[in-house]
């Protein structure tokens, strides 16, 4: 899977994720040097939305740990199906053939792999996300820490399985905690902001390219307005920017006005209290005004 910066680039334009070079060279030496690839930053800026393009531009699976509170071990690696494994044993007492039935028991046969196991033991490389890394405790991330390091598992009724292929690891993390220095020293390190106006045009224009570029500028400006307040407590994100630009299209405006922003706001802002800081900071009046102000 040998890959240049430039022909990265070009992959990531195709499918329409834009973003600088800052990121490319990340992404680049993280699939260079099979390093993880930990990725930081506020809720909708992309993180999730990357290892989704870069399993599309290496035409492979992509394998997703949604990492939540409480998540262990048995969750992430393997668990052995007990269902099976107690139809066997009442086959296998019927039929008066117990030989070896506990060998046969912990068998590949009744092994239920996990995501990570999935991953370690697939025979294409593939790419494997840990979603949200930081909503699970400091055990879990130990634990996970020595698998991206070997990238092998120990089963003790099969031994130990090793990596066919090393996957192309991204970790996510929305900052809700501090991740230990332990697992981002395992990883390459990367902190994704929200797009700057130029760049999030340039997003609208890709995905949506009937969207005017007056329409996709004010759009922009407009979200920008949006994540500069704070008190709003959920920042649109990039997809809801795209949400609210396909919504305009299907309502077949092309300027940005008080009364469509009253009537869309609930695409963008889906709190009650952020529509409330909205009206009390911003106003649908002056947030138009500021979107249509070009620089």
């Amino acid at each position: 899977m040998e890959i240049t910066v430039a022909e990265l680039r070009k992959a990531f334009t195709k499918a329409g994720y834009i973003t600088d070079e800052e990121v490319l060279i990340t992404v680049y030496l993280s699939l260079k040097l099979e390093k993880p690839l930990l990725i930081e930053g506020e809720p909708g800026v992309g993180k999730t939305e990357l290892a989704k393009v870069l399993a599309s531009v290496f035409e492979t699976e992509l394998i997703r740990l949604q990492c939540y509170e409480g998540l262990d071990e048995n969750k992430a690696l393997y668990e052995w199906n007990y269902q099976r494994q107690l139809l066997k044993i009442q086959i296998s007492k019927e039929a008066a053939c117990g030989d070896d039935l506990e060998q046969n028991l912990f068998s590949r046969e009744y092994l239920l792999e996990r995501p990570l196991l999935q991953a370690i033991q697939s025979d294409k490389k593939v790419v494997l996300l840990i979603d949200e890394v930081d909503k699970t405790d400091e055990e879990f991330e130990a634990f996970l820490f020595e698998v991206l390091s070997d990238f092998q598992v120990s089963v003790p009724e099969l031994g130990t399985l090793q990596a066919q292929q090393i996957p192309m690891v991204i970790l996510t993390s929305n900052n809700e905690r501090e991740l230990s220095d332990g697992l981002k020293r395992r990883c390459i390190y990367l902190y994704l902001d929200y797009p700057s106006v130029e760049r999030e045009v340039a997003i609208i224009q890709a995905r949506l390219p009937d969207v005017g570029e007056k329409l996709s500028g004010e759009i922009a400006r407009a979200m920008a307005v949006m994540r500069a307040d704070q008190e709003i407590r959920k920042k649109p994100s990039v997809a809801e920017t795209l949400d609210w630009a396909q919504a305009l299209l299907a309502m077949e405006k092309d300027r940005l006005t008080d009364t469509i922003i009253e009537q869309t706001l609930n695409l963008i802002l889906k709190s009650k209290a952020d529509q409330k800081a909205f009206a009390k900071n911003i106003g649908s009046a002056r947030l138009a005004e500021a979107a249509r102000a070009e620089k």
